[in-house]
C-alpha cells in the first residue's frame, strides 16, 4: 500500500508511493481540500490539466448534504462527481474542533447544546453538537464516521478524533488525547468489520489515525504510542501546527514525526505555507493537504514561483524564502501591467491573458478571476512538490 523508494542523505525527508484502488501517489504531495466534494471554482478537465493527483473531501459536510443516501445511490464520491483519481475523507474532527471546541458557552464538557444552533459537547461515546446549516442536532460517533468514509467510497480515510486546541490547559489536552486514543481503538474495529462485510480482498482502503497532545511533547509521544500499537496505515499531526500567533511548531512536528514508524506514512494536516511544507518534508513528513492555494486564490493572492533547484532549504529560518513571491492582483498597480499572469506556466490562459486582465476581472467580480486565480495557486503548489522530489531524488534535500 505504501512503499518507501529512497530516503535522502542530507534529511530525513522520504520519497514514496501509495497504491490504491485508483491509482498511485508519489510521495511527498499536496491535495487541496475539496470539503464538499469539488474544488471551487474548477472543473473536471481543469484538475486534469494540473495533474492533479487526490482530493481531501469533508465527511461531516457531505453527510449534511448532499447526504449519504444520494452518494450511496450514486455508487460512491467518484461516481457522483466524476473524478476517477484517488479521494482521501477527513473524518469530521477539525469541524468538532471548530464548532465546540471554539465555543465559549461549551466550555464545560457535561453541557448541553445550547438553543441558538452555537456550541455542543463532546463525550466519550459521540460529539453532539449543532448543524451549520439547519440548527438540528447531530450525533457523531466513530462507528458513524468510519461507516459514512466508507460510503463516500474513499481510498484514504481519518479516524474521527478530539482536536483541542493546542493552548488548552493540561488537563484538556490529556482528556482529548485519552479521548483521541478510545475513539481510536472503535475506529479500527468497525474499519475492520466494514471491511470483511463490503468484502474487500485487494488495495483497501489506507485508515490513518491522529496524534494529539498540543504543544505538550510527552503527551504526542504517549498518543502516538498508543496509537501505534493499534495499528494503523499512517499518522496524522493533529491541530494547528502553529501557534496562536502563528509560530510554525517545529519541535512538535518533528518530535511527532520521529515517533512514527519509517514504514508508515505521516500526514501534515492543515499545512499548507509552502514554506512549512518545505521544513516538513525536512522532517520526514509525506502528506499535506491544506484550503490556502484555493481560497488564498479567490481573495487575490497569487503565488509565483522561481526556480527552486538554485534554492537553500532552511528549517530554522522563520522568514519566508525567497524561491516565491506573493502578489495581491487586484492592487491598482497591477491594472496597466501586461505581463503574462505566469509566463512560465504549462496552461495556456495562464500564459496567454496578462495580469492587468486578471485585475480587471477581478475589479468587475467575474467568475473567471477566481478561476484563473485557483488554476495559478494550485499549479504552482503542484509544482513545488514535484521539485522537492526532484532534488529529494538528487540527495539535494
Amino acid at each position: 500500500m505504501f512503499k518507501i523508494l529512497k530516503r535522502s542523505k542530507i534529511s530525513r525527508a522520504r520519497l514514496g508511493l501509495i497504491a490504491t484502488s485508483r491509482g498511485r501517489i508519489e510521495t511527498p504531495f499536496f491535495t487541496p481540500d475539496a470539503t464538499f466534494g469539488q474544488i471551487k471554482c474548477l472543473g473536471l478537465r481543469d484538475l486534469a490539466d494540473l495533474g492533479l493527483e487526490c482530493l481531501v473531501v469533508n465527511t461531516l459536510h457531505l453527510f449534511l448534504r448532499p447526504g449519504k443516501n444520494i452518494i450511496a445511490r450514486a455508487g460512491g464520491l467518484n461516481n457522483y462527481t466524476g473524478w476517477r483519481r484517488p479521494i482521501l475523507s477527513d473524518s469530521g474532527g477539525y469541524q468538532v474542533f471548530s464548532l465546540i471546541h471554539r465555543n465559549k458557552s461549551s466550555a464545560s464538557p457535561g453541557r448541553a447544546p445550547d438553543k441558538s444552533g452555537s456550541g455542543g459537547r463532546i463525550t466519550d461515546l459521540a460529539a453532539i453538537f449543532r448543524s451549520p446549516l439547519g440548527g438540528s442536532r447531530i450525533k457523531l460517533t466513530p462507528e458513524q464516521s468510519i461507516s459514512l468514509q466508507f460510503n463516500l467510497g474513499a481510498q484514504m480515510m481519518v479516524c474521527l478524533d478530539d482536536c483541542p486546541p493546542n493552548d488548552y490547559d493540561e488537563a484538556k489536552l490529556e482528556a482529548a488525547v485519552r479521548r483521541t486514543i478510545l475513539w481510536a481503538k472503535r475506529c479500527r474495529r468497525q474499519y475492520d468489520k466494514e471491511i470483511k462485510s463490503r468484502g474487500f480482498k485487494n488495495k483497501r482502503p489506507l485508515l490513518f489515525a491522529v496524534i494529539q497532545g498540543g504543544n505538550n511533547l510527552a503527551l504526542r509521544e504517549f498518543c502516538a504510542g498508543e496509537l501505534k500499537k493499534i495499528g494503523f496505515d499512517g499518522f496524522g499531526f493533529g491541530a494547528r501546527h502553529i501557534d496562536e500567533r502563528g509560530n510554525f511548531l517545529s519541535q512538535a512536528l518533528e518530535k511527532t514525526a520521529g515517533q512514527i514508524p519509517e514504514n508508515k506514512l505521516r500526514f501534515g494536516l492543515g499545512i499548507g505555507q509552502p514554506r512549512d511544507i518545505i521544513r516538513s518534508v525536512k522532517m520526514g513528513w509525506d502528506m499535506f493537504d491544506c484550503v490556502i492555494p484555493t481560497r488564498e486564490g479567490r481573495h487575490g493572492r497569487l503565488f509565483l514561483g522561481k526556480r527552486i533547484s538554485n534554492f537553500k532549504f532552511q528549517i530554522s529560518n522563520n522568514h519566508p524564502e525567497n524561491f516565491y513571491e506573493t502578489i495581491n492582483i487586484t492592487n491598482a498597480k497591477f491594472a496597466k501591467d501586461f505581463s503574462p499572469i505566469n509566463e512560465a506556466s504549462r496552461l495556456p490562459e495562464l500564459k496567454r491573458h496578462s495580469k492587468a486582465y486578471l485585475n480587471y476581472l477581478f475589479k468587475i467580480k467575474e467568475p473567471l478571476a477566481l478561476r484563473l486565480a485557483s488554476l495559478n495557486n494550485l499549479e504552482f503548489y503542484i509544482k513545488l512538490l514535484g521539485e522537492i522530489r526532484g532534488l529529494i531524488k538528487k540527495n539535494k534535500f
